[in-house]
């Protein structure tokens, strides 16, 4: 079985949905009261696709802004980024811009990128149309998607289209950072299925809400 071990950054303002997104995905539950991010936390998990295991490490940055002058000691080593926006919030929409030229200033490998319009459940309210994100989407080089994680919609897509799209760029040879070797065949779980990774470092941690949370370079404790 081929291994692919690669780094997704999770970008985008403060309330936008991304520890939402990623815990839905994850943890395979949703909450109303998780607390915004204090620097970044991470979660690790396996993705099967066809006869190759994506082994992710989805580190889930802060929007705020006092916490943008850490962000780029995240992207270090980084193979794909979920940019994330709320499609009710056209600041949130336009801010897209500015995570982009991040990511150019701070990654010089190639990089998987996806535009992720969240909270689609949220139609009636919509500030931004589907045209516009799709038009920035094409721009950017970026497959776009709009989620749910109150109603669970999307966010696998998002998540197997982004580990398939990293296991076509380990085969191009041209990202050393990204990870890839052979190894005996193991447990298998379902296509595009996540499933928790033991932890090889004191970054794991099992949800934000209650789990370990890195801020400022050190390992804190955050409760709710």
């Amino acid at each position: 079985m081929k291994v692919v071990e690669g780094k997704i950054v999770v970008l985008g303002s403060q309330g936008v949905g991304k520890t939402s997104m990623v815990v839905r995905y994850i943890g395979k539950m949703f909450s109303k009261h998780i607390s915004p991010t204090i620097g970044a936390s991470f979660f690790t998990c396996n993705i099967n696709l066809d006869d190759s295991r994506i082994k992710l490490q989805v580190w889930d940055t802060a929007g705020q802004e006092r916490f943008r002058s850490m962000a780029p000691l995240y992207y270090r080593n980084a193979n794909a980024a979920l940019l994330v926006f709320d499609i009710t919030s056209a600041p949130s929409f336009k801010a897209i811009d500015a995570w982009v030229k991040e990511l150019q200033s701070n990654v010089s490998e190639p990089l998987v990128v996806a535009l992720v319009g969240n909270k689609s459940d949220l139609e009636h309210a919509r500030a931004v149309s589907r045209a516009d994100a799709q038009r920035l989407a094409a721009e950017i080089g970026a497959a776009y998607t709009e989620t749910s994680a109150l109603h669970d919609q999307g966010i696998e897509h998002v998540f197997v289209n982004t580990a398939r799209e990293l296991l076509e760029l380990s085969r191009t040879d041209t990202v050393a950072s990204l990870r890839a070797y052979h190894s005996p065949d193991g447990e298998r779980i379902p296509v595009g299925m996540p499933t928790e990774e033991t932890p090889t470092h004191t970054g794991k941690v099992e949800l934000p809400v209650w789990g370990d949370t890195i801020a400022h370079g050190e390992l804190q404790k955050q409760c709710c």
